[in-house]
């Protein structure tokens, strides 16, 4: 069974199809890097698998459940983390995983050891009590990455998860993703322009544009298929 099975898949806008057809899935334990020019279809695929659109034709299934039939019990097995930080600014890090945990009715005490887990996880516990509207992004997107983690998800859903972050916060981010894949089993969809960070992290990688999958595969089969020597060579030369 795959942790992610989309089939046949189509989105439209009216008479526009943002995402036309496309089928993939997602392995229990596996990295997708999912890649794709600025309009691609990433954030339109990202919105339906999170259950935020629904697809106008084909089927989704999460965890061998049917996304729209089963959405509260699907999510609250996933973590979502947007490119763009969505938080309570007014709140400290400490409330605002507080209040993500209630939310997942987590217990006081599971929540609290948590809460405490990931603040140093973070680098955040000296800025635990500091309001979040007084943070640098960079700090942003780690409060973000935390309450995408705080219920221990079994499938990650990242959009641009090193954006705005410093080279040793993104080497951080790039290790706990590893650790959370190879440790502990959690399954990921990636999605980024940092092509480097795809290229470190992705067992396997899928190439989507106006809509279509392109290509996908293995990294070293798709190197050798287009004769690149790098994953930006693979991705210039697919969607040529």
């Amino acid at each position: 069974m795959y942790d992610v099975n989309v089939r046949g898949v189509c989105k439209k806008f009216g008479n526009m199809y943002a995402v036309k057809h496309i089928d993939f899935f997602i392995k229990k334990g596996e990295i997708l890097g999912f890649l794709g020019q600025n309009g691609a279809g990433k954030t339109t695929t990202i919105k339906m698998l999170t259950g935020q659109l629904l697809p106008t034709e084909g089927h989704i299934e999460i965890f061998g459940m049917n996304v729209i039939d089963h959405h509260k019990d699907i999510m609250s097995k996933i973590g979502y983390i947007p490119d763009t930080p969505v938080l309570y600014e007014g709140l400290t890090p400490k409330e605002m995983l507080g209040f993500v945990g209630r939310l997942y009715n987590m217990k006081t005490s599971v929540l609290s050891k948590r809460i405490d887990e990931l603040l140093s996880i973070m680098n955040l516990k000296d800025f635990e009590d500091e309001l979040i509207k007084n943070f640098s992004l960079g700090m942003k997107k780690k409060v973000s990455i935390a309450c995408g983690l705080i219920h221990s998800p079994k499938l990650l859903i990242l959009d641009e998860v090193t954006n705005g972050l410093d080279p040793r916060s993104a080497r951080e981010i790039k290790d706990l993703i590893k650790m959370l894949n190879e440790q502990q089993g959690v399954s990921c969809l990636l999605t980024t322009h940092i092509l480097d960070v795809v290229e470190e992290l992705a067992h396997r990688i899928i190439i989507i544009e106006k809509g279509e999958i392109v290509e996908q595969g293995e990294l070293v089969e798709l190197k050798e298929k287009y004769k690149a020597k790098n994953l930006e060579g693979v991705f210039l030369k697919a969607i040529s």
